[in-house]
């Protein structure tokens, strides 16, 4: 590839920032009495308590955030919700808010039954009973995704309902910015207190090609840039939402996770399987896996090599050897640009990840580390 003058200077904004990262200390988990400037919003999955090393309210580091979204509750076409068991967590609850964080039932479920079967008002009152009894603060709601005008007019009347069954509740949807007419954006920000910008997945085993998982800037060079558009990077779908949304609404999101290509060895290089599988993609040549520990255990170790792309800002790797394997994923270095780009040049409200648990080591947390002080690095 050829790259034009002035990536180096992006290049060495990178380096800066790497130095500036590693030689701040670690933050451990300590009381403060100043507010973060920004929200750090953390989806925080009740399942992470039994994994391996478990994830749980001791384990959180509740100064770093502002919110967290607690994952597990579903609902049903009538209006019923579907409490898993082991999902409750008192003490979740009790630290977050010792803290001053609040915590939002991340909720999703049967949409469009309780739209087509007319129980919006069950499903209202099914979640606001459940918020009184063990002390949500509010809710965030994740339909992956509205495809219709019905569909999106039903949205817009289910948070305003929530709104108006709560003037307190702190609301928030999950929004992608390929998600196109789904949202409403215009009505719906009158009820919600902010979107959060589902900006990642576009790589996965739903691509053809080794796609970067979360650009910040758009690498022109990707030969198949439909698998990731609209909104392909940060900057592209912040702008999608700072047409009709006040960038204080806004919270652009990181993933602590990334996708591992098994069956190429180069970026944006097409899966040999994609020829043969049914829906043209690489399909299960293609693993999800979690920052802790299948990616951080590889970054320049086992015959892995850490590469940047220069205009995406974000990196990958690739075997040393020129074998099969291709890992695109966030570090530190790209979540603080990510998040230091997101508040306070594009100067929107906030940042929030995907998930709260994944870079857990058993002692440390990397990329929330990076989070938490970008957030802070002009705001106090």
């Amino acid at each position: 590839m050829r790259f034009l003058s002035w990536f180096p200077v992006r290049l060495l904004l990178l380096a800066v920032l790497a130095g500036a990262i590693l030689s701040q200390p670690t933050f451990a988990q300590h009381s403060t009495s100043a507010p973060l400037p920004k929200r750090v919003v953390g989806d925080y999955g009740y399942w992470s308590r039994t994994q391996t090393p478990p994830y749980g309210a001791e384990q959180i580091p509740f100064e770093k955030l502002t919110h967290i979204n607690h994952d597990g509750v579903s609902f049903n076409a009538d209006g019923s919700l579907s409490v898993p068991n082991g999902f409750l967590e008192p003490k979740l609850l009790t630290l977050a808010h010792a803290k001053g964080v609040k915590v939002l039932l991340l909720i999703g479920g049967d949409f469009p039954g309780v739209e087509a079967g007319g129980t919006i008002l069950t499903l209202i009152e099914s979640l606001t009973a459940f918020a009184a009894k063990h002390g949500y603060d509010g809710f965030d709601v994740d339909w992956e995704y509205p495809g219709s005008t019905q569909d999106r007019d039903f949205l817009v009347e289910f948070m305003a309902g929530l709104r108006a069954a709560n003037s307190s509740y702190v609301l928030s949807i999950d929004a992608a910015p390929w998600g196109g007419p789904g949202y409403d954006v215009s009505q719906l920000k009158e009820s919600i207190d902010y979107f959060n910008i589902m900006m990642y997945d576009c790589a996965g085993p739903w691509t053809d090609d080794g796609q970067l998982n979360s650009p910040i800037f758009w690498d022109w060079h990707d030969p198949e840039p439909w698998e990731c558009q609209p909104g392909g990077s940060v900057n592209q779908a912040a702008k999608i939402f700072l047409k009709d949304v006040p960038p204080l609404q806004l919270n652009m999101g990181t993933p602590f996770y990334g996708y591992v290509y098994t069956n190429i060895n180069q970026i944006f290089e097409v899966c040999p399987n994609s020829v043969h599988t049914a829906d043209g993609d690489c399909d299960n040549a293609v693993l999800t896996e979690n920052y802790y520990p299948y990616i951080k255990n590889r970054i320049n170790h086992d015959g892995w090599e850490t590469i940047y792309d220069p205009i995406a800002l974000v990196p990958y790797m690739l075997k040393t050897d020129g074998s099969n394997g291709y890992i695109t994923y966030d570090d530190a270095v790209s979540t603080y640009l990510r998040v230091s780009y997101s508040d306070w040049t594009l100067g929107l409200g906030g940042t929030f990840m995907w998930s709260l648990d994944a870079d857990y080591d058993g002692h440390s947390q990397d990329l929330l580390d990076a989070m938490y002080q970008a957030t802070i690095s002009q705001g106090q």
